[in-house]
């Protein structure tokens, strides 16, 4: 079986029987060794002695007068996120119960960096066993900005943050400490280059065609698919559709924050006009393999999802959108 995105951390993590992720003090530790926690040489004692501490018992209770305490402003910030997250993690079973604890609390406190390698790693683990690197590579849609490159009638995709371009989103990785280097050369996954994903995975280096009635929009449906199974436990399917014509919006989930905004214009009546019609990258059919879990409300009807990108050609799709965002009537935390 093939290995991929090593950088997650997901080696260091335990599993419960119910293949949720348990944290683990390895795991932890791969946080406090990072660039941005180690002591640099003019490090003040307190924070010295934070960093020795935590090393060597990282679930230790930390006092807020133990950060304050720290002379470096900046340290401090990075110390108090960094035990926020860590403290997330340890009051709940799973990573996963953290994550969407997290994410249902409707305010996010965390840094997009932390939530973005939450999601890296549980959708590691909600995407264990699969073979297919057209679905590995449309993932890294959930947890790692793209940007659009068009070439002739083809909408294709590339990391923003190999590519360039205009303030790419940092992503938290542990790359780092895995000394992991990028390769800047951007080839677009298609059947040859297929398999050159597993020893590239890390890299975030290769291409997605997303344009419409080609493989990337339907790998891209099963990672929805797979996300939404091991998070809530439900069964759907889910249809790419070509166009916007004739789709009844009963009820429609944006893949992210432009998408939301373009359905929440169509739910109203309004036309788009030429230049935001364009930035609709995709949309889906979603329908539940059992009914009685849709709000009674909506009934039967079809769950629609859109996907767009935004004015400066940005794709930052928000997977917690799905997971608060559908019309179900009981949404179970993984355990």
């Amino acid at each position: 079986m093939n290995d991929f995105w090593i950088s997650c951390g997901h080696h260091l993590l335990d599993r419960n029987d119910s293949g949720g992720l348990v944290v683990t003090d390895e795991f932890l530790k791969a946080y406090f060794v990072r660039p941005e926690l180690m002591p640099p040489d003019d490090a003040c004692d307190a924070e010295r002695r934070l960093h020795r501490e935590l090393l060597a018992a990282p679930r230790r209770a930390v006092q807020a007068s133990e950060v304050s305490e720290i002379a470096d402003a900046d340290a401090r910030e990075n110390w108090q996120f960094v035990l926020a997250f860590r403290d997330l993690l340890l009051r709940h079973a799973t990573l996963e119960a953290a994550y969407l604890t997290l994410i249902r609390a409707g305010s996010v406190n965390l840094p997009p960096l932390f939530v973005n390698q939450l999601v890296h790693v549980i959708l590691r683990n909600a995407l264990d066993g699969c073979e297919d690197p057209f679905v590995l590579r449309a993932a890294e849609l959930f947890f790692r900005t793209q940007r659009l490159m068009l070439h002739e009638s083809s909408v294709l995709l590339g990391d923003a943050e190999v590519i360039g371009g205009v303030n790419p989103t940092p992503v938290l990785s542990l790359m780092s400490m895995l000394g992991a280097t990028h390769d800047v050369d951007v080839e677009v996954i298609d059947d040859e280059s297929a398999e050159h994903y597993w020893h590239r995975s890390d890299q975030f280096d290769m291409g997605l065609d997303l344009t419409a009635g080609r493989r990337g929009q339907a790998a891209l449906a099963t990672v929805v698919t797979r996300w939404l199974a091991h998070l809530l436990g439900i069964e759907v399917s889910i249809e790419p559709l070509t166009e916007l014509r004739d789709v009844k919006l009963s009820w429609y989930v944006g893949l992210d924050t432009d998408a939301t905004e373009i359905g929440d214009r169509l739910w109203h009546g309004e036309a788009l006009d030429e230049e935001t019609n364009g930035r609709v990258l995709g949309i889906y059919r979603l329908t539940f393999a059992d009914p009685a879990l849709m709000l009674e409300e909506v009934g039967r009807e079809p769950v629609y999802l859109i996907m767009a990108m935004s004015p400066q050609k940005l794709v930052r799709l928000k997977p917690q959108n799905l997971l608060t965002g559908l019309p179900i009537r009981h949404l179970e935390a993984a355990t």
